[in-house]
């Protein structure tokens, strides 16, 4: 072959390999589906364009016209933050989406008792959602946001037939960022060098887990040892009543909780996205080792690009083993409640 078409057939294949590079960077294009643009719904979009986490942002919302008043706003946010594809879509976006972000549910009004108020009225738009998603094969995960969100998040793995480790709750993610935050303060240290989980339930039935918490790898009471600060299981226990209380102030105040519950998503969906294997307390099918029954709750969990890779067993004093058991009970007996609902 003359030199001559040596170099023209080196050119054509460095097109060729451009194209299907390109082609491969379409395919790759990330997606994040949001079903529900109200507070929540709305708020994690904005995180996640400031954030530059996805390509792709999709809203989806009974009210169409009010999605696609939200991207407009989005479009313009867009222009001084990340370059992301925003659109009012429909349940056909999801088939190919990374992640489905449900936020949609029964509104929760200040006044109300638990996050299990509304619950059937909540399950029976969590039920039409998820089956509409489900006709389009979905390949991502679904994140379940809704509440209350650890029923829910059982519901939305049973209804949607995806395996376990695809169907999460957003869980005690936010509930264990708030309580590393209040020991920060406690103790005078970034809630960064904090590592505290709150698992179990995401509400009243919380379980903040003090015996294993540590600063910078030192446990709490060695800590104040160290630094000739007061351990007080007083004020421990003020955190963590404190912690749980934290959703309802925020309620009673507002009549919302939005922005750090946006913030936890953006946290949960990168680690998916990243497949970063990053511990999150997200509520996920407990596994039968832990003899908790069938039920969705947060522990220590890896995440990945393939959503719950392992739920972790750390280890509990007596105590909180047995607020773990009442949190799993609690939750058993209004999966049976729905179930009853649901005609199953």
């Amino acid at each position: 072959m003359m030199e001559r078409d040596v170099l023209l057939q080196s050119a054509r294949e460095a097109r060729n390999g451009s194209r299907r590079s390109r082609a491969g960077a379409a395919r790759q294009v990330t997606r994040v589906v949001i079903v529900g643009a109200g507070h929540v719904g709305s708020t994690a979009a904005y995180a996640l364009l400031i954030a530059g986490t996805v390509a792709e942002i999709v809203l989806i919302n009974r009210d169409k016209r009010r999605a696609e008043g939200h991207v407009h706003d989005l479009r313009d946010a867009a222009l001084f933050s990340h370059t992301t594809r925003i659109v009012a879509g429909d349940f056909s976006d999801c088939g190919a989406a990374d992640v489905i972000v449900i936020t949609a549910s029964a509104h929760q009004t200040p006044g109300v008792k638990s996050r299990f108020d509304g619950l059937n009225e909540s399950s029976s738009i969590l039920r039409d959602i998820v089956r509409e998603i489900a006709r389009y094969d979905p390949r991502g995960i679904l994140l379940i946001v809704s509440n209350p969100v650890d029923v829910l998040t059982y519901a939305a793995l049973k209804w949607s037939g995806l395996p376990a480790s695809r169907v999460i709750g957003s869980g005690t993610s936010l509930d264990t960022s708030r309580f590393r935050r209040r020991i920060g303060e406690r103790y005078g240290v970034s809630p960064d060098n904090v590592h505290a989980y709150v698992i179990g339930e995401h509400g009243d039935g919380q379980v903040a887990l003090l015996s294993t918490a540590r600063i910078a790898g030192i446990p709490l009471e060695e800590f104040c040892a160290q630094q000739d600060l007061p351990h007080e299981p007083v004020s421990l226990k003020t955190i963590a009543d404190e912690t749980r209380a934290a959703g309802s102030q925020i309620l009673q105040a507002k009549g919302a909780s939005y922005y750090g519950i946006g913030a936890a998503l953006v946290r949960i969906v990168s680690a998916i996205l990243r497949d970063e294997h990053a511990i999150l307390t997200v509520s996920s099918l407990v596994p039968e080792s832990m003899n908790l029954g069938e039920v969705c709750l947060s522990l220590p969990s890896v995440i990945n690009r393939e959503g719950v890779a392992r739920v972790l067993s750390i280890p509990l004093n007596e105590a909180e083993k047995q607020a773990v058991h009442l949190s799993a009970e609690t939750l058993k007996s209004y999966i049976a409640t729905l179930d009853r609902h649901d005609g199953n």
